[in-house]
């Protein structure tokens, strides 16, 4: 896990569809044709989370929601997906050591804002893995949807490494996973995980070759972005509440849902489609 160094945000959010983005902001934002992508542009510090990307990472997602994006797609610019935590505000929190209370507001706080904006946003969103996934990055992948990767991808949570627990919602996403007992081994060694394993595991949803990495990628989420939005954002709320929810709740909450869908363009056009043996049109409306 690589410092982290402090980077004045100076994105800006372009219109939906220009599909355009700043090179030197920490994180960027573009939408084109429906998807939305967000890009970790820290490659130097192998975007490793400071508060102030976290921040701004919070800020990118709370913005989607003003586009026309059908889904938004998480991504990290350079050889990483996301290295992890900022070491260099822990070291400095021991240098001068900071009470434990102070320690948490400045390293974790932001950070924690930002995995709950990801897992709460509206619509699916997709983790694009061609390289590691470390510590509180490994957390940030949990916390999108889907976990796509190429075989050159990567998955660790080594907080021991550096002293630590667990943080970013790992210790939620990672045994809802795995299972209770993997998901102590993997904190306990801080194993790093090659694709193939992580797949098999069910950390990576799917597993690309390298080669053929973008173009399968890209199919992907054009058909996640085609899909009829508000059924597939209801479809989202479901399983994520039916964690914590009886059985009861959750056919009550999907009588809910339906009850909305009913009423959505995409379910006229879907039925019709059906029964004129074609595929559907959806408009996300």
């Amino acid at each position: 896990m690589l410092v982290c160094q402090a980077v004045t945000d100076t994105t800006v959010i372009f219109p939906p569809g220009e599909g355009q983005r700043m090179e030197d902001a920490t994180v960027t934002l573009s939408v084109d044709e429906g998807i939305a992508t967000v890009t970790l542009n820290q490659p130097e510090s192998r975007n490793a989370l400071s508060a102030e990307l976290a921040d701004t990472l919070t800020a990118k997602f709370e913005s989607v929601t003003d586009s026309d994006a059908r889904c938004v797609v998480l991504e990290g610019e350079g050889p990483a997906f996301c290295a992890g935590g900022d070491i260099n505000a822990m070291l400095q929190g021991v240098k001068h050591d900071r009470p434990p209370a102070t320690q948490v507001e400045l390293v974790v706080s932001s950070l924690h804002e930002a995995i709950r904006t990801v897992h709460s946003c509206p619509l699916p969103v997709i983790a694009k893995i061609d390289g590691p996934a470390f510590g509180a990055g490994a957390g940030l992948a949990l916390a999108c949807d889907v976990q796509v990767a190429s075989t050159d991808g990567q998955i660790g949570f080594g907080f021991r490494q550096v002293g630590l627990a667990s943080d970013s919602g790992v210790s939620y996403f990672l045994p809802r996973i795995v299972g209770p007992n993997k998901a102590k081994e993997l904190l306990f060694t801080g194993e790093l995980l090659e694709a193939a394993a992580a797949g098999e595991l069910g950390l990576f949803t799917r597993v690309f070759d390298a080669e053929t990495f973008e173009s399968a990628f890209s199919e992907l989420v054009a058909n996640i972005a085609d899909g009829p939005t508000v059924a597939l954002g209801h479809a989202k709320r479901l399983v994520n509440r039916s964690l914590d929810s009886s059985l009861e709740q959750a056919l009550e909450n999907e009588a809910t849902a339906q009850g909305v869908a009913f009423t959505t363009d995409d379910h006229e056009e879907g039925t019709t489609a059906f029964v004129e043996k074609r595929d559907p049109e959806f408009t996300g409306q």
